[in-house]
């Protein structure tokens, strides 16, 4: 008999939106695990990986253009010019810097609580037009072109190193597939769901602070 699943639920409540992919995709803690065993291999690599995706980015002026906007939270870092906007830019090291915490995170979460899954959705949120002032609205294209971007970053470490068997690869390649597939969820529900035309006012959460500064 087939597991019902309710239609309006899973875009309203993020658990049970994230029980449900987790069942179809196989996600569990055997998954976090892989992802935690991955951790230290990938670590000493990460400002190199971060340095990578931000010269992708750089590499087309589709992408590029992102970081020549005058967008909340890099008022001070932005130069007059925009032209000068450079790989070595303050703005440019506070986004690899985020990047850098962003990976570090989701491979050593052990347990994915609600407030980690708030901050997986705060991540796809703030890319859109759905977070104000803070937002840029990337087009969701380079979005899902950059998480695939990043999957093959690290499968490529993965795939590179000698210190592990066969099988905990295995384990780890599936878990990272798994998570991709999930935050990738996590970005395309803020772009698909309908803004209402007027939303209560509240304050900022914890997460939203943490999560400001986006990466494109």
């Amino acid at each position: 008999m087939a597991e019902h699943i309710d239609a309006n639920r899973i875009h309203l409540d993020l658990r049970y939106r994230f029980d449900y992919l987790s069942k179809f995709l196989n996600f569990t803690s055997d998954d976090i695990a892989m992802l935690n065993t991955f951790a230290p291999l990938v670590f000493p690599l990460i400002p190199v990986l971060a340095d990578t995706v931000y010269r992708k980015l750089f590499s087309f002026d589709i992408t590029k253009q992102y970081f020549l906007k005058r967008n909340e939270g890099f008022e001070g870092f932005l130069p007059k010019k925009q032209c000068g906007v450079t790989l070595d830019s303050a703005q440019m090291e506070l986004r690899r810097d985020m990047l850098s915490m962003y990976l570090k995170r989701i491979l050593t979460q052990r347990d994915w609580n609600d407030t980690f899954l708030q901050y997986l959705s705060q991540i796809g949120k703030i890319h859109t037009d759905q977070a104000g002032s803070a937002s840029i609205n990337v087009d969701y294209m380079h979005i899902n072109a950059l998480l695939g971007y990043l999957e093959h970053l690290l499968i490529d470490v993965l795939c590179t190193t000698d210190t592990i068997d066969e099988k905990t690869k295995r384990g780890i390649l599936m878990a990272v597939n798994k998570l991709f597939w999930i935050q990738n969820d996590f970005f395309t529900m803020h772009y698909l769901i309908s803004v209402k035309a007027s939303t209560p006012s509240r304050k900022t959460s914890e997460t939203e602070k943490t999560t400001k500064c986006c990466w494109i």
